[in-house]
């Protein structure tokens, strides 16, 4: 955000005019079409991610059908058989409409090698899913806005060196390559370190009550500092450099000149000035919590959504597969609306 809404806030303080004469929130009549054109904007992405769903994982190699008769030598009849029962005899166009047509009232199919609806397979993974990424994004979101305030706010010293250079590290490792070393040096076990953790999977199916839940924190630790480890940079830079281009405003000048301590001026203007970009990485990544990371959670086993979806590639299972991709675009795309609905109130000058 620019610097013109810190010195309101510091006026604020004083009770002086300039705080009542500024504007608390977006227009009331330019709001509305605000929020027209975002939800606009959602549903035709929404309706584009429909149309590339269908046709993208068309052009994986693989034959559905040849999967479903589990390589057994089967008549023409019966591959025919199996073809009509799952639509796949159809024109490429009304497998589309029929597609479309049923996406559009929740239904996304049946799934080739589970023989189950699509949506209750991504009902069944979804809780294990946001389990691993919702624990990993609450940590590193935290993580990354902590230390990226505090090199910010001390930029140029050795913290703020060696907090960029360690974050730029760990965002430029693949994530799959950090879970295997973390497996084999904190799993398997490597002279002097003891193997600490599973290997993988969610848990060890022996346990119950509060042993279980212990078992399944004990699964949970790996796949969640890889996580950690990987993504905390980005929220950790983009906050750094939002709150450095706020460092030089006139109005932290002017609350520092009224006696204001210099935490007191990091967080109640510095800060508040800065969250448009992070607010915006954090819905995106909150979005992403739903689709999972695939590479995590199949090097760990983990029997969540993303882990689903590279069974599905591997058949491949095309309702399975455009199911999930629907969903993950879906997450992502209604996490960016609502940060786009949430912006006016951080900055009333955006949607006026």
């Amino acid at each position: 955000m620019s610097s013109t809404a810190g010195p309101t806030a510091v006026e604020g303080e004083q009770g002086g005019e300039g705080a009542s004469a500024a504007p608390r929130g977006p227009s009331r009549s330019a709001y509305p079409r605000y929020v027209a054109g975002k939800l606009a904007g959602a549903v035709v992405s929404l309706l584009a991610v429909l149309v590339t769903s269908f046709f993208l994982f068309r052009l994986i190699p693989g034959d559905p059908v040849a999967f479903m008769t589990g390589g057994r030598p089967v008549s023409a009849e019966q591959l025919a058989a199996y073809r009509r029962e799952f639509g796949l005899d159809l024109p490429m166009w009304q497998q589309f409409t029929d597609y479309c047509a049923k996406a559009l009232t929740g239904d996304l199919g049946t799934s080739y090698q589970f023989h189950t609806p699509v949506v209750d397979k991504i009902t069944e993974a979804l809780p294990n899913t946001l389990l691993l990424t919702g624990t990993a994004f609450v940590l590193y979101t935290a993580l990354g806005t902590f230390l990226g305030t505090r090199s910010a706010w001390r930029h140029g010293g050795l913290g703020d060196r060696l907090n960029t250079g360690l974050a730029l590290t760990l965002y430029s490792i693949p994530s799959f390559w950090l879970g295997l070393l973390l497996i084999i040096v904190l799993s398997v076990g490597v002279d002097p370190i003891p193997g600490l953790f599973p290997t993988g999977g969610m848990e060890s199916g022996r346990e119950e009550g509060f042993a279980h839940v212990l078992d399944v924190a004990h699964h949970l630790v790996l796949p969640v500092v890889t996580l950690v480890a990987v993504e905390y940079g980005q929220t950790l830079l983009v906050t750094r450099s939002a709150l450095l281009d706020e460092m030089g405003g006139d109005y932290l000048t002017t609350a520092r000149a009224k006696g204001l301590r210099d935490d007191l001026v990091r967080r109640r203007h510095a800060v508040p000035n800065a969250l448009l970009p992070t607010v915006t990485l954090v819905f995106v990544n909150l979005g992403r919590t739903v689709a999972g990371v695939i590479l995590v959670e199949t090097v760990f086993s983990w029997p969540g959504l993303g882990g689903l979806f590279y069974q599905a590639l591997s058949v491949p299972d095309l309702p399975l597969v455009q199911g999930l991709f629907f969903v993950f675009a879906a997450a992502v795309i209604l996490m960016n609306t609502l940060a786009d609905l949430l912006y006016p109130m951080l900055d009333p000058r955006v949607g006026r």
